[in-house]
């Protein structure tokens, strides 16, 4: 089946909608997305402000900022992938990982707010129900954003299909683990050091945990789920 892949930069004032029809074109289509990808990490990013005592003016500001500089990134990225290619697909994964990271933390952060729970086995449940969406998240926005191919010839079979989503879960769970279990080694085991408070500490763990599981999604999800 041929495919046409939706990443490759084209000239700003050659591209279509993949219906060929008029209408926005896939660039600009992918600006309006990273701004919308912006603006979901700056409302995630407010529960984790609460609980880190961030100025809530400051916090609010984001809600401003971070879509700029999403739309921002990607125009830049869009001009150097003039040179090389595959830093466009690159920066939709960045922004993408940006999301989940954020879906992570935020909603870890408010079931921390809403309990006042941030250590032992509750914290294990929470960093691992936040996990488990942002991989759900994470799914459909890099099979239909990041990595998306346009077919030429019809859409993909259901064969093809149930293959890279059990690719792509499998991947997942491997990231999970880490991620789960990096955060709940230097939470639960380490505990709090250098006199960093337990809130805090908890955010430590899930930031360790979600480096280490972003870099085995990525390896996965480039070289075995979604590779060309």
């Amino acid at each position: 089946m041929a495919e046409e892949n939706l990443n490759q930069p084209r000239p700003l004032g050659g591209q279509v909608s993949p219906s060929g029809q008029a209408g926005l074109t896939i660039f600009q289509k992918d600006l309006i997305i990273s701004a919308a990808v912006g603006l979901l990490c700056a409302l995630l990013i407010l529960p984790i402000a609460q609980n880190f005592a961030i100025k809530q003016s400051w916090a609010l500001s984001l809600l401003v900022v971070l879509p700029i500089l999403s739309v921002l990134g990607m125009w830049l990225t869009y001009l150097i992938a003039t040179k090389i290619k595959v830093v466009y697909q690159l920066a939709k994964f960045v922004l993408v990982g940006a999301l989940n990271t954020f879906v992570d933390w935020g909603i870890l952060n408010l079931l921390i707010f809403l309990t006042s729970i941030a250590s032992g086995y509750l914290y294990m449940v929470f960093k691992g129900a936040s996990f488990l969406i942002a991989t759900v998240n994470s799914y459909y926005w890099n099979k239909f954003w990041t990595f998306k191919k346009l077919s030429l010839e019809g859409g993909a079979s259901e064969e093809k299909t149930g293959k890279e989503m059990l690719q792509f879960f499998v991947v997942s769970v491997i990231g999970f683990l880490l991620n789960v279990g990096i955060a709940t080694l230097i939470v639960n085991v380490w505990g709090p050091q250098w006199g960093i408070g337990a809130v805090r500490w908890a955010n430590v763990g899930a930031f360790a945990g979600t480096l280490a599981g972003m870099t085995w999604n990525f390896l996965g999800y480039k070289l075995i789920v979604f590779k060309s």
